[in-house]
């Protein structure tokens, strides 16, 4: 998988090609068009195809000023399955998912592009 190279408000660049819409970095591809049930909240349903996968940590990019929040369903599943949780402004997911590929880590990263 390609590193996160640029992020700016409702931006981001991965591997010379640039997103307008929210994704999820999968090790093996990326999602492009994510949509969460209710916008500005992470839910179970919204993170299926993440869950499948089992990454090693999942990196939630929450928006630039961070107004998405992660339902508490969604902590203690991913707690309960082993998999690390990091939820930050999106600026500091893109440097949190760059830093655990670079470790060799199976990380996936859901992102928040805007507010």
């Amino acid at each position: 998988m390609a590193r996160i190279e640029q992020y700016s408000f409702g931006s981001i660049t991965i591997g010379g090609r640039t997103y307008k819409n929210d994704l999820i970095i999968y090790p093996d591809r990326i999602q492009d068009d994510w949509w969460r049930k209710e916008g500005h909240l992470l839910q179970l349903e919204d993170i299926g195809g993440i869950l499948q996968k089992r990454p090693d940590v999942l990196v939630v990019g929450r928006g630039e000023s961070a107004k998405m929040r992660v339902d508490a369903a969604v902590w203690e599943t991913l707690s309960k399955m082993g998999i690390e949780l990091i939820a930050a402004p999106t600026e500091q997911a893109c440097d949190e998912f760059n830093r655990f590929m670079e470790q060799g880590k199976k990380v996936v990263a859901a992102l928040h592009l805007t507010c």
